[in-house]
This record gives C-alpha cells, sequence and structure tokens, in this order.
C-alpha cells in the first residue's frame, strides 16, 4: 500500500500535468488565432487585378471574410476589407442592387454620422460607404469601405449594380443552362430602330409643350390685361349712365340753357364710353377666346409629351438588362427593368410590369438562392455566370425545377442584354422592393438587425412631369426613409 507522502506527490504531480496541459491547449489556441487573424488580414488588404479593368458588373461581399470584391465581365478587378455589422446590428445577407448614390452623406439616425462616398442598396439605409476599418465587424448594418477605396469606387459603378452580400466565400463561376435567356440580333436591332425615332419624338413634344405653356401664359395675361379693363371701362359706363339719368330727370321743366348744355354732354360721354365699352368688349372676347385656344393647345401638348415620353421609355426599357426574380415562396416570377427616369426625392423608377405565377417542380422542397449573371456577349448569345449563396440545390439543380413561361420569354429574352440576371429563391421579395429598387432578397435563415432595427421603405414622389406616375405602388407602404 502507498504511503500518504507518496498519494499526496502523485496529486500534485497530475494537478501540475493538467495545468500544463492547459497551457499548453491555450497557447495553441491563441497561436492558432494569432495565424487565422495574419490569413484574414492578408485575404483583405486592397488589390487590383493585374490587368487593366472594366466597368464592374457585380459586387460580393463575404461576411465571414470581411471582404468585398468586385467584378468586370471577365473576373475580379477589385478587393477590399470591409467591416460589415456588428452583432445585433448585421449586415443581412442576400441579393441586392445598387439604387441610389451621393458622394457626401451623414445618416439621420445615428448622430449625424459622415458616409462619404454613399451607395445605398436599401432605402432603409444599408448601404457601401467610406468608414473606419477596426478590423472586425463593428458597423450598424452598412458596408463599411475603406475611405480612398470608396473613393476610387464611387465613380466606376452605375445605380442598379449588382451586390450579393453572402455569409460566406463565394465568387461568379462560368454557367450554362438551357433556360438562360438567349438573345435574338435581329430583335435587338428592331428594339434600337423602334426607340430611336420615339426618342426624337419625345423630344420634340417636349419642345412643343414647352412652347404651347409660354404661348398659354402670354395670351392668358393678354386676356386678363383686356378684362380689367374693361371692368373699368364697365364703371365708368355705368356712372355715366347714372349721371346722365339724373341730369335728364333734373331738364324736365327747365329752360337754361347752360342746363341743356350740360344733359348734352353727358349724353355724348355715355354715348363714347359705350362705343368704346363695345369695341373693347368684342377685342377682350377674343382675346379670351385666343386665350382658351392656347390653354386648350398646351394641355393638347402635355399629354403628347406624356404619350410620347411613355411610349419611348418603353421603348428603351428594351434596351437595358432584364432581371428576373423566381420566389419559392410566392411561386412567382417577377421582371424589373431600369426606366433611367430619376425620381424626385431620390433613386430612378424601375418598370415592374410583369408578375406572373411560375411552376416549380417539389415546391415544398427548399431550392436555394442562386444568382445568374449575362457577363457578356459572346458572339450572338451571351456568357453567364452563376453565383450559389444559400445551397439547398446546386445551380443546375434549381434551375431543372422551374418552367419560365414562355410568354415571357418571348417578351424579354430576344432583346437580353449583358448585366441581365435570373435570381432564383426560397424567399419572398423583401418588403424594401418597390417601384426605385430593382430586387431585394434577404436570406430569413441569418440574422438581420441592421435590417430590423431601421424605419421600412416609404412612398415617394414622382415628379410632376413624370410619365410613369400612378403606375406602380410599392410592395411596401410604410413610411420613412433610413440612412
Amino acid at each position: 500500500m502507498p504511503n500518504q507522502c507518496t498519494i499526496a506527490a502523485v496529486r500534485r504531480w497530475d494537478r501540475y500535468a493538467k495545468a500544463v496541459l492547459a497551457a499548453m491547449a491555450a497557447l495553441v489556441m491563441l497561436t492558432a488565432d494569432t495565424a487565422a487573424r495574419e490569413v484574414r488580414r492578408a485575404q483583405t488588404r486592397e488589390e487590383v487585378a493585374p490587368r487593366q479593368g472594366g466597368e464592374p458588373v457585380m459586387a460580393i461581399v463575404s461576411i465571414k471574410s470581411q471582404q468585398v470584391t468586385f467584378y468586370d465581365a471577365d473576373g475580379w478587378v477589385l478587393r477590399a476589407p470591409v467591416s460589415t455589422g456588428a452583432t445585433e446590428y448585421e449586415t443581412p445577407a442576400g441579393v441586392f442592387a445598387i439604387v441610389q448614390k451621393k458622394k457626401d452623406h451623414r445618416s439621420n439616425m445615428y448622430d449625424d454620422a459622415w458616409m462619404p462616398h454613399m451607395q445605398r442598396i436599401t432605402w432603409n439605409g444599408i448601404a457601401l460607404h467610406g468608414g473606419p476599418l477596426p478590423g472586425y465587424a463593428a458597423s450598424h448594418g452598412c458596408v463599411r469601405l475603406p475611405f480612398g477605396f470608396a473613393e476610387r469606387l464611387f465613380e466606376k459603378t452605375r445605380i442598379g449594380m449588382r451586390v450579393i452580400i453572402a455569409p460566406d466565400d463565394v465568387a461568379p463561376v462560368p454557367f450554362s443552362h438551357p433556360a438562360l435567356l438567349v438573345p435574338s440580333a435581329e430583335a435587338l436591332a428592331a428594339a434600337r430602330a423602334r426607340a430611336e425615332p420615339l426618342v426624337l419624338q419625345a423630344a420634340e413634344a417636349a419642345r412643343a409643350e414647352d412652347q404651347a405653356k409660354r404661348a398659354a401664359a402670354v395670351a392668358a395675361r393678354e386676356a386678363a390685361t383686356f378684362t380689367a379693363s374693361l371692368r373699368k371701362l364697365e364703371l365708368s359706363k355705368r356712372r355715366a349712365d347714372a349721371e346722365l339719368a339724373s341730369a335728364d330727370k333734373g331738364l324736365t321743366g327747365a329752360r337754361k340753357d347752360q342746363a341743356k348744355m350740360q344733359v348734352e354732354g353727358l349724353r355724348r360721354r355715355a354715348a363714347e364710353l359705350s362705343r368704346q365699352f363695345d369695341a373693347l368688349s368684342a377685342e377682350a372676347k377674343q382675346k379670351l377666346e385666343a386665350s382658351n385656344s392656347a390653354k386648350d393647345a398646351a394641355e393638347a401638348a402635355e399629354v403628347k409629351k406624356a404619350d410620347t415620353a411613355r411610349a419611348a421609355g418603353e421603348a428603351n426599357l428594351s434596351l437595358e438588362p432584364v432581371s428576373i426574380y423566381i420566389s419559392r415562396a410566392t411561386q412567382k416570377l417577377y421582371v424589373r427593368r431600369a426606366t433611367r427616369k430619376p425620381v424626385r426625392d431620390g433613386g430612378e423608377v424601375f418598370d415592374a410590369s410583369i408578375e406572373v405565377p411560375v411552376k416549380i417542380r417539389n415546391p415544398g422542397k427548399p431550392i436555394g438562392t442562386h444568382v445568374f449573371t449575362a457577363m457578356a456577349r459572346e458572339g450572338a448569345n451571351l456568357r453567364w455566370s452563376s453565383v450559389t449563396i444559400d445551397g439547398s440545390d446546386d445551380a443546375k439543380s434549381a434551375l431543372d425545377r422551374i418552367a419560365i413561361p414562355q410568354e415571357v420569354l418571348d417578351r424579354v429574352a430576344p432583346t437580353a442584354l449583358p448585366r441581365s440576371s435570373i435570381i432564383v429563391s426560397d424567399e419572398p421579395l423583401s418588403s424594401e422592393t418597390n417601384y426605385r429598387t430593382e430586387f431585394v432578397a434577404v436570406l430569413s435563415n441569418h440574422p438581420q438587425g441592421g435590417f430590423v432595427t431601421r424605419d421600412r421603405t416609404g412612398d415617394v414622389l414622382y415628379a410632376d412631369d413624370d410619365p410613369w406616375r400612378g403606375r406602380y405602388e410599392p410592395l411596401s407602404g410604410i413610411r420613412g426613409i433610413s440612412e
């Protein structure tokens, strides 16, 4: 039997060994964490592709790596570290597009915080902008970029550029599938031939309306001047008639030549005023008729301007990239195109005139979220890529399950251009999708703190002469714009 001293020594040695092992484990973890930080730091430095880059087609933000990468038609062109939303303010993962750009912007939510070179992707305030980068997620939901990078990037992007925020590290890969849009050279040429004269007609109608409005304003002023003069003359005539009537009554039985002469003078004055009144009345009537005619012409010119602008706008839609969104949640297909029509309080109008049911095989089975993008022309066709950010199905299997209605394909496929896209998702369109956004889709199985802490998008006002006015209602009718 071991004695008590031996037992105590063994116990001390056991405690010492455990302490040593714990220290070694902590050191290993610290070393691994430090190494991981170094790897992340190395991976997220600012980089420029070793080639002449073109205009970015899309941006992909990786929440995991705190990095954004911009891609043109031939691959990545720019890369930089970012800082996305912190805990409880998480940047939502999903599919977005730039809806507004503003060089010098300040937040109306967070103490007037400076958000330089802001590129908004939702109207409730999620944006890419310059900001401090501590090396980890630290924003209130936006995607902060290095200040200099944000400034250099600002002039390279356009409204409507795709922005994908992914939970993990993803990149576009070449992709082909029979369901992808195939353009027609003849249809594209016909669309251009149809749009060009309509644009000229719209410009001419706008000039004619401007001239008609000016002519109507001049005619209205002239008619108002004559009407005011006529009223003054009418008052003078009434007074003269009253004075004559009074003098005639006083003249009864009078024999004085002076009184008779006074009455004759009043009679002549009343007759002259009556003559002037009749002449001015006729001229005022002509001026009023001319003013009414000019007003009618101006109203007709305004209607023609709106009609030709709408026709030109609809013709120009076929010369814009088309975006299709297919939702398993709603079993619907949505189509959007940029109208390039600015909205008075910011952004541009997107055409949303196509929304139809769509058949998805096994509709109860998750399909994932996949973004297919036409990167460039390739002969008579388009060269496509795919990005999967939530992969229940792989990209090919997802498209295999969908039957896009032929009438939709007939309307949009023949004039499909580079930057056109098809998005397939389990998610419904976000309430942030409205008539001045392309598509906003948020992954419901990832944190959305930076989204839910903000007011939802509200209605916006069109310009008074907006030909699209009244055509589209927002999917979210909640007031307020946060940023």
